[in-house]
């Protein structure tokens, strides 16, 4: 009964965590519905998309080490209550400002769901073996929710307003809701990090500011505002490390880092997440801008990078049994950097066949890692410290998201601009400027503008594989943990009565 009851605590705890990866990517095809009916500028459409996410990296590290104090499960149940009331608010806006603060406090209430259920898997699931295969089943439902969010988005426009989107979270917050109490254990120790509030204020301003500059860079290029965010961001960054490392009892336990393959896992977290939004970045704009598709087709032909991923993490427990972790996160990483390869050879006429294979190959590749990779991350602490560790893995991963979009697409900027020798800045600006041109100069201007952009594209296939093959290397070359196993608990013995 204790691994039944587990199991099925296990399904309820992919609801929030599919919902949450659903929610960023769906809003990416709404977005265009709702600034037309709420008459959001570019700014206010910039700040729609971006609010929730920046909260959640702003706020996830004080989320793990909360709910490591307080209870897992109990901070997991107000974050479920408040995300269905505010997807209720954020589905009914009525101005552009209304749906902004809706999605900043959307993002306060998903900073407490990924480190809440990852860590909660940890106390659920003792046996290392079946722990990798519940954290593998858990990373498989977070990159399916971001691949399938804009696929359900385009059939739910189709039919219904832009706030059924938001609605989707609804039914299953409610189900956590009602279930949670009876088949989630509780879990707090007084043993936790205790919650500093400077420290905690540290964090979030330092995180808010190196995302938003980071974000920008890809919007406005190198100006003031952007680098500005990025300077006092690492100053405080600076302050906040420096901060954990005299705390005797700090927020953040900076002296994990000590752990070599702890560090080389996070290293190679966040940099498998860079090459992997970059990527994303051109594909979908490649899709849509070279080859012609529209948002909801461009999402369905995009829908295999996410399912690769999911397929990968499915496949690592399987890989884990015939040889070591290390082998088979490697083994993944020079896979993906075959796939990343595969972009290379792309043109700009017919290449669909060969993107989708490249960006379903790549991640597949990555699915390893992301599986045995975050369950190093959480095993390699004691479980009073798991959310906290946890709130490290989910904070790699947006910064490696940010960092992708912004580094690589500036890379790729640049190449089309210099491939079409300064005469245009985008693609997107090149199909605008063509409508208004004769039918010969602007079908040549297309014609270029789509070569230059598949090149900018073949760039980044390139950078992805070197960044790739170079973790796998780092994986190869890290020493696997040696921790001892910890001693098995009773059945939930730290429940709540």
């Amino acid at each position: 009964m204790r691994l039944d009851r587990a199991w099925l605590g296990l399904a309820l705890l992919t609801l929030p965590t599919l919902l949450v990866a659903l929610d960023t990517t769906a809003l990416l095809l709404a977005l265009p519905r709702l600034s037309a009916d709420l008459g959001a500028g570019t700014v206010q459409q910039l700040w729609i998309s971006d609010s929730y996410g920046l909260m959640v990296a702003g706020l996830v590290i004080t989320m793990g080490t909360l709910g490591d104090r307080i209870g897992r499960r109990r901070l997991l149940l107000i974050g479920a209550a408040a995300f269905a009331v505010l997807s209720v608010v954020a589905a009914f806006a009525v101005s552009p400002l209304m749906l902004i603060v809706t999605r900043a406090l959307l993002g306060v209430a998903g900073a407490t769901l990924a480190p809440s259920t990852l860590a909660l898997i940890t106390s659920m699931f003792r046996d290392e073996r079946q722990r990798g295969k519940a954290i593998a089943i858990w990373a498989t439902c977070q990159f399916t929710g971001g691949a399938l969010g804009p696929v359900l988005a385009g059939f739910l426009l189709q039919y219904f307003w832009w706030g059924s989107v938001f609605l989707l979270a609804v039914p299953a917050m409610a189900l956590l809701l009602l279930a949670g109490p009876a088949l989630l254990p509780e879990f707090r120790s007084d043993r936790a990090g205790r919650l500093d509030p400077a420290s905690a204020g540290l964090s979030l301003v330092a995180v808010l500011l190196m995302v938003y500059g980071v974000k920008q860079l890809t919007v406005e290029g190198v100006a003031l505002v952007p680098a500005a965010a990025l300077t006092v961001g690492a100053a405080v960054a600076a302050l906040f490390v420096r901060r954990q490392l005299r705390l005797p009892d700090p927020l953040l336990d900076l002296r994990l880092l000590r752990n070599r393959p702890f560090t080389a896992v996070l290293v190679a977290l966040v940099l498998a997440g860079l090459a992997m939004a970059g990527t994303g970045l051109l594909v979908t704009q490649y899709l849509q801008s070279v080859l012609g598709y529209s948002p909801f087709a461009s999402a369905v032909l995009f829908a295999p990078m996410g399912l690769g991923v999911a397929v990968g993490t499915m496949a690592a427990p399987t890989l884990a049994r015939r040889m070591k972790r290390t082998t088979a996160i490697a083994g993944g990483l020079a896979t993906s950097a075959l796939g990343s390869l595969l972009l290379v050879g792309v043109d700009d006429a017919s290449g669909l066949p060969l993107v989708m294979t490249g960006i379903a190959v790549l991640a597949l590749g990555t699915g390893p890692l992301f599986a045995l990779g975050t369950g190093l991350v959480v095993g390699s602490v004691p479980p009073e410290r798991a959310g906290s560790a946890a709130s490290m893995s989910e904070t790699g991963n947006y910064l490696g998201g940010s960092l992708g979009f912004a580094l690589l697409g500036v890379v790729a900027a640049v190449v089309y601009r210099d491939r079409m020798d300064g005469t245009s800045d985008s693609l997107a600006g090149a199909v605008a400027a063509a409508r208004h041109l004769p039918g010969d100069q602007g079908v040549a201007l297309l014609r270029a503008a789509r070569a230059a952009f598949t090149a900018s594209l073949h760039v980044t296939g390139v950078i992805a594989a070197i960044v790739f093959a170079g973790l796998s290397v780092l994986v190869l070359a890290m020493r696997p943990a040696t921790r001892t196993a910890p001693a098995p608990l009773p059945e939930y013995a730290h429940q709540e009565s």
